[in-house]
């Protein structure tokens, strides 16, 4: 395993949501992982500006988004729509530029509300959903963000089975106006295995790479990989955004 390759998890930062020792706590939390993120892009040779942090603030309350953005993060992920909708109305004034990403599994039943919530769905994983999307996305008269999920290894998660259907979906979106394809998203088997993690990524950046050449979407640029636990490899493997939730946050409890 390479130096420093696999980041560290956390514990629960011990402190109540929204009072002054959590929001340093958060602070504090948030340099370290860009100081993470500044010793992977040495080994890989990449500016660090060209990666993106992404803060997973599922299972969190609204006090998390609330002190990461006081801490200069304006991206922020979910999983459910519900739980979403809830916590974005719950959030208070003033919280300009935030921008929130789908990224869990998206039922078609619950794409006019996805559309009307977030910036950008990175779950996309079906010829059906894509359809879906387009229909409600034109209806609210937006141009709605995606990305495409590839399933490379994780064997509880979702995604495009292969390079073929991806391929289908991607050609099918980008003949709607209501879509922008901007890339790819994937999830690497949690292990501790680092080959088994940098095979998961390296095939998503092959694809990523690929069908970007072949198809040359306007707005193709991101590749969503690496969580708390691989970000590192994640980097080295030529991800652009990084989806970091307990290195943050801390242990979350699970519902």
């Amino acid at each position: 395993m390479s130096q420093g390759a696999l980041a560290p998890r956390p514990g629960p930062i011990g402190a109540v949501p929204g009072s002054p020792p959590y929001i340093a706590a958060v602070a504090a939390n948030i340099e370290a992982v860009r100081e993470g993120i500044a010793r992977a892009c040495a080994r890989a040779g990449r500016p660090s500006e060209h990666i993106q942090v992404l803060a997973v603030s599922k299972f969190n309350p609204k006090e998390a988004i609330e002190a990461a953005y006081a801490a200069g993060l304006r991206l922020f992920g979910e999983n459910r729509v519900q739980e979403a909708e809830e916590k974005l109305g719950s959030l208070g004034a003033g919280l300009d530029g935030l921008t929130v990403h789908l990224l869990g599994h998206l039922q078609s039943n619950k794409a006019k509300k996805a559309v009307c919530l977030f910036s950008c769905i990175q779950s996309v994983d079906s010829t059906r959903l894509v359809e879906e999307l387009a229909k409600r996305a034109s209806a609210e008269g937006k141009i709605q963000d995606i990305l495409f999920e590839l399933h490379t290894g994780e064997e509880s998660k979702s995604g495009f089975a292969d390079e073929e259907e991806l391929e289908r979906a991607l050609e099918l979106a980008l003949g709607y106006a209501s879509l922008r394809p901007c890339g790819l998203m994937t999830m690497a088997p949690y292990t501790e295995d680092e080959r088994a993690i940098r095979a998961s990524f390296r095939r998503c950046a092959k694809a990523f790479k690929s069908l970007g050449g072949r198809y040359a979407p306007p707005y193709w640029a991101t590749l969503s990989m690496g969580m708390t636990n691989d970000y590192p490899l994640a980097i080295e493997e030529g991800a652009t955004l990084l989806r970091i939730g307990t290195a943050i946050f801390g242990e979350r409890s699970y519902p």
